[in-house]
């Protein structure tokens, strides 16, 4: 057996640089929507206002991406398909601060190597372009005005293994047409164009709107359409060194797959799990089912707190502190769904009566000029939302009549020289107002018109409350409504919510644990304190508990700590404990909430939906179930056929 083995060993030798390439090729060119994209980016480096993409054969055949850009040298153009041959990056110090889509210089050499491919280019300063092809070498005159043309046909050509596992045109041209979209999401200054075989199949303009953010929202609206604008809110916050801003779509538009999630970091589309789980625990309680929420979120930091040189296709990241990112991320997003679509409605029509009436005051109220403000001046610390009324909540800035989203600037240079930067995401939250102070029976408004969900008219079938209000008729699930507030109540009662009260334990629980499970109790040790558990080594192969949570008196610890160290080391931090706490607080708050028949006075109904214009999240249950629904005046006039 030993001979056979022996007879068969390859020595070891050096790859030649071809092979180079393809192993290359493997791990950057997968598909045509990957070669788009690569070269995409290189478009948007060299500051392109204008990107056409043409394809044939869903990219298979033919690729075509031109540009406006600066152009390419004719003394640079051979260096340009050598490998590691690049101008974005010269030493160790800019990669690591590395502000451009490409770094690497190994996409043009990559695509070269699996097909057939060319470059035409010029400058400003050049005469004429010059055409490069990359199989001969050949460099001739070519026309064509500044900017680069990049053409290449045949893909994989040469490995015919790797074009067998290509999927059907139609499908291809999806996924290229999914990779412009994303560049078009992050970018609404560049205009953007596909064909596919002579044939326009999306194209979207350049947008030169007075403020970046109309033109974002515009943008957002082409790309992804009304409906997604209609079904969604703004997002605009700071802390610290992260920018935040986008949309995120109402709980109630979530959808069944995870299809309309893009998140982008100092403008690369990635996909990241902690940010991912971070949006997810925010919508915890506001979420149906296994639904999916949709989002364009848009997060800008400076270079040197995120690494993206981790994944051969850039489509991975790595923050310097992720727990910061997980818990800032987290808050934004929750303080933005804390708004209820009542108080958006309000806010819209009292905004659109003082513009009929001539007011100077603009549509924003003076909160959210505020808050505004507090964006662009460097704002440190998330405020408590509770301080102002739900629809001025500063991180919850939706209007009807707002001109769009901040969208995320980029860093100023030297904004974040090393790891002090990240302090201000390790701020404790504002704490919240006691639950005292929000009134069982609000004071009522001086006219019937200032309420968001209306004047009660009666009560249907013991379930259900109906409420007149500006726009029509208010439809309430009166015990899903009461549910949510009880459980507002109850999670605002908690002292502290970012550190659990923790109950020690006699005689210490101790079960046999993984190294891995050990590790990530040593590496967490602050993070499980913060969550009421006290877990020690014993060895190299056991765990100790020495304490608990107060509010989970009957958990199964063992389960429980594997569960929090099982979340901590996929993404760095964990919702197990929180999540037990609020579902113990649900079951209560559901116990609580006012039952199913309960006859309810006019005067009660009014309270309780007072009651709900002033309880974050109002619009859903604890379960995710909508809480109450709008039939405005046109739609009952459509039910009876009025005005055909």
């Amino acid at each position: 057996m030993n001979a056979e083995v022996a007879a068969a060993r390859r020595p070891i030798r050096a790859l030649s640089d071809e092979l180079v390439s393809q192993i290359a090729a493997g791990e950057v060119v997968e598909r045509p929507a990957s070669v788009v994209r690569e070269l995409v980016d290189n478009a948007l480096d060299a500051g392109a206002a204008q990107v056409t993409v043409r394809l044939a054969g869903g990219g298979v055949r033919a690729i075509v991406v031109e540009d406006d850009g600066v152009g390419i040298a004719a003394d640079e153009l051979g260096l340009a398909l050598q490998r590691h041959a690049t101008s974005k990056i010269g030493s160790l110090g800019e990669l690591e601060s590395v502000a451009t889509m490409g770094f690497r210089g190994e996409a043009l050499a990559a695509i070269a190597s699996v097909s057939e491919l060319a470059i035409v280019s010029r400058t400003a300063a050049a005469a004429h372009a010059m055409r490069l092809d990359a199989r001969s070498g050949e460099l001739q005159p070519a026309a064509r005005g500044v900017g680069t043309t990049v053409e290449l046909r045949e893909l994989f050509f040469n490995t015919p293994a790797r074009r067998k596992f290509l999927k059907s045109e139609a499908t291809e041209l999806a996924h290229a047409l999914e990779a412009l979209r994303r560049h078009a999401l992050a970018r609404p200054d560049v205009g953007f164009a596909l064909w596919h075989e002579g044939r326009l199949v999306a194209q979207w303009r350049a947008l030169r709107a007075p403020l970046l953010d109309d033109a974002a929202t515009q943008r957002l609206g082409d790309v992804l359409g009304a409906d997604f604008i209609a079904a969604s809110r703004v997002l605009a916050a700071q802390r610290g060194p992260l920018i935040l801003g986008g949309r995120i779509g109402h709980p109630e538009a979530a959808r069944s797959r995870a299809d309309q999630q893009y998140l982008f970091v100092n403008g690369r589309f990635v996909r990241d799990r902690l940010v991912a789980h971070a949006i997810r625990a925010a919508y915890e309680d506001q979420l149906h089912g296994s639904r999916q929420p949709a989002y364009v979120l848009m997060l800008q930091i400076a270079p040197e707190l995120v690494d993206v040189n981790v994944h051969p296709t850039k489509i991975e990241v790595r923050f310097r502190d992720g727990g910061a990112v997980h818990g800032a991320v987290q808050a934004a997003v929750q303080a933005a769904l804390a708004t209820s679509r009542a108080s958006e409605t309000a806010q819209s029509v009292a905004a659109m009566a003082a513009a009929t009436a001539g007011s100077a005051q603009p549509c924003a109220s003076p909160a959210w000029l505020r808050a505004r403000q507090g964006l662009h001046a460097g704002m440190t610390e998330i405020p408590s939302t509770h301080a102002l009324p739900m629809a001025q909540s500063p991180l919850a800035l939706v209007h009807a009549r707002e001109p769009a989203p901040p969208w995320p600037r980029p860093a100023p240079a030297g904004a974040a020289a090393g790891l002090a930067a990240w302090a201000a995401l390790r701020a404790p939250q504002a704490a919240a107002e006691p639950v005292a102070s929000i009134p069982v029976a609000p004071a009522i408004a001086d006219e019937p018109a200032d309420w968001p969900l209306g004047r009660a008219l009666a009560q249907l079938g013991g379930v259900y409350i109906l409420a007149e209000n500006a726009q029509g008729l208010v439809i309430v699930d009166m015990h899903a409504a009461h549910e949510r507030i009880v459980y507002e109540r109850l999670k605002a009662a908690q002292a502290d919510p970012a550190r659990m009260p923790t109950q020690a334990l006699l005689v210490p629980v101790s079960f046999a644990a993984t190294p891995l499970e050990v590790a990530a109790a040593q590496a967490h040790q602050a993070t499980l304190l913060d969550l009421g558990l006290d877990v020690t080594p014993l060895s190299a192969t056991a765990l100790a508990v020495r304490s608990r949570p107060v509010a989970l008196p009957d958990a199964d610890l063992t389960e429980l700590v594997r569960s929090v160290l099982a979340e901590l080391q996929a993404v760095g931090a964990s919702r197990v404990v929180q999540r037990s706490r609020d579902e113990l607080l649900a079951t209560m708050a559901c116990h609580g909430a006012v039952r199913a028949n309960r006859r309810l006075t006019i005067e009660e109904m009014n309270a309780l939906l007072r009651d709900m214009e002033a309880t974050e999240r109002a619009d859903h249950c604890n379960h995710g179930r909508p809480t109450w629904r709008q039939l405005s005046m046109k739609e009952l006039d459509a039910l009876f056929l009025r005005g055909r």
